[in-house]
């Protein structure tokens, strides 16, 4: 019989633990476990099957290890700082990693934004010509049903529903009269006071209620 299996026996003895297999039941331990401490390689078990074992044997562990192990019971416990530290700091890189994400999420949401109102824009200057010369087009050729003209209108649906899911909205419509407001409304000639009737030539346009252009009209005569 080992050295290290009659210490461990005589630990047994004072706590009334009479066989190994009694022991591993009370320590949460396997037999495997019990045959490497007895073998002198304790160090080898997690720290706190260690430390439960020592309670149990109601001997302090530095001792415990100082007997059953080849590392001192400060070594060990400098392993497991070691490793809590190291823990502590992939949590650290993890949360650091977590918020990295946020933040680019965030900023690809807002070049997202920014790219679709730079979109918008271009292609409104692009359309610019055709923004106000096709309703003006489209009015003429509803009052002359005989004009080839009439078979655009048609072809204006997809556009009007582009606009509107641009939230882009006419001022007012071709023929249509008004009173005159120089903050929507651009004289195509002469003057004319606030509030003088008008009749629309060419429709205006606004874009959540920021003014992108004023509709063109003419005073109606008194």
């Amino acid at each position: 019989m080992s050295v290290r299996t009659e210490q461990l026996l005589k630990l047994m003895q004072v706590v009334g633990i009479n066989s190994f297999k009694a022991l591993g039941d009370r320590a949460q331990l396997s037999r495997r476990a019990i045959d490497t401490i007895r073998q002198g390689y304790a160090e080898s078990i997690k720290y706190k099957d260690l430390y439960r074992l020592s309670q149990i044997l109601q001997t302090d562990l530095h001792g415990f290890m100082q007997v059953f192990g080849s590392l001192e019971v400060e070594d060990l416990a400098g392993d497991i700082s070691e490793s809590k530290n190291s823990n502590d700091l992939i949590a650290s890189e993890i949360d650091e990693i977590r918020a990295e994400y946020q933040r680019l999420q965030q900023k690809l949401e807002r070049q997202k934004a920014d790219s679709r109102s730079e979109f918008e824009q271009e292609t409104l200057q692009k359309l610019e010509s055709m923004l106000l010369q096709l309703p003006t087009a489209a009015y003429a050729a509803q009052n002359n049903p005989t004009m080839p003209a009439r078979n655009i209108l048609p072809l204006l649906r997809p556009f009007d529903e582009l606009l509107k899911a641009w939230g882009i909205k006419p001022i007012a419509q071709v023929g249509e009269q008004v009173s005159y407001d120089p903050h929507w409304h651009e004289l195509m000639d002469g003057e004319a006071d606030l509030d003088a009737m008008a009749i629309v030539r060419y429709v205006g346009y606004t874009k959540q209620g920021r003014l992108l252009h004023r509709a063109r009209v003419s005073i109606v005569p008194k």
